[in-house]
């Protein structure tokens, strides 16, 4: 009890020192922050989590270009592009992500901002539907993409029915449905509770949850998913993925701390 007490003061003072406004510049949320519009924090907040793996500086400057190629009105350009514009994403690349891949996005986008009202709609109805974020996570991979497409763009959503992490989606999850009294995270999804989500496991929170002993699997998929959250869980049931900040904050920089 001792020992678990200590890692809650551990987990709880590195929530404090990095969920904070200099969190937001370097990290790929400074995306959708650049926007006051919901629809517009929507739609750069999905698109900027699509591509945001590997190095935090060139994910955010890609995830700007990409804004810069749809106008910075990404809610308008979704919505009414012509087919002549959506054709100059074509030069758009952010490592495997192609333009090809752009474009396959926006029509995607288009076909479900039209059926639900938008991506915030079809979210929460998806959970008030289910009351599971698993069963969204696998209802919106199989809804976005059953429009025809090219198939490569299939490898930038994840698969949680194949065991994928979804680390991009649960983070993008949690930029949407948290409520966070430091403005990090937006906490427009109010249909969606917090308690509901699941932690974005990335290589720094992976390696962190392990050294502290709330992650034993070795392999980063869902099922270490379900087990570092559940651990979190135990330490704040109302607000369990609160502790990315801790975890990514601390792998990320590399602290010295100990189980």
């Amino acid at each position: 009890m001792e020992k678990s007490n200590e890692l809650k003061e551990l987990l709880d003072r590195l929530y404090v020192q990095y969920d904070t406004a200099e969190f937001i510049e370097p990290d790929p949320v400074s995306i959708p922050h650049s926007f006051s519009r919901r629809e517009d924090i929507e739609i750069s907040g999905l698109l900027a989590s699509t591509i945001a793996w590997g190095n935090r500086k060139a994910i955010v400057k890609s995830a700007r270009r990409m804004m810069d190629y749809l106008d910075r009105e990404p809610y308008r350009f979704v919505t009414e592009a012509s087919d002549r514009e959506i054709s100059g994403l074509k030069s758009f690349v952010h490592r495997t992500f192609s333009g090809d891949d752009f474009i396959a996005f926006i029509y995607m986008l288009r076909s479900l901002c039209s059926n639900y009202g938008s991506i915030g709609e079809y979210f929460e109805g998806k959970f008030t539907e289910t009351g599971d974020i698993r069963k969204v996570l696998s209802a919106f991979h199989t809804d976005f993409l059953s429009l025809p497409h090219n198939p490569h763009a299939d490898k930038h959503i994840s698969s949680i029915t194949k065991g994928a992490a979804c680390k991009r989606l649960c983070m993008y999850l949690r930029w949407m449905v948290r409520q966070d009294a430091c403005g990090v995270d937006f906490g427009l999804w109010r249909k969606i509770p917090s308690s509901a989500l699941y932690l974005p496991l990335d290589v720094h929170s992976g390696n962190t949850g392990r050294l502290l002993g709330l992650l034993k699997r070795q392999q980063s998929d869902w099922k270490a998913v379900e087990e570092i959250t559940a651990n979190l869980r135990v330490f704040d049931a109302s607000d369990p993925v609160k502790y990315d900040f801790a975890l990514f904050g601390a792998g990320i920089n590399q602290l010295a701390i100990s189980n």
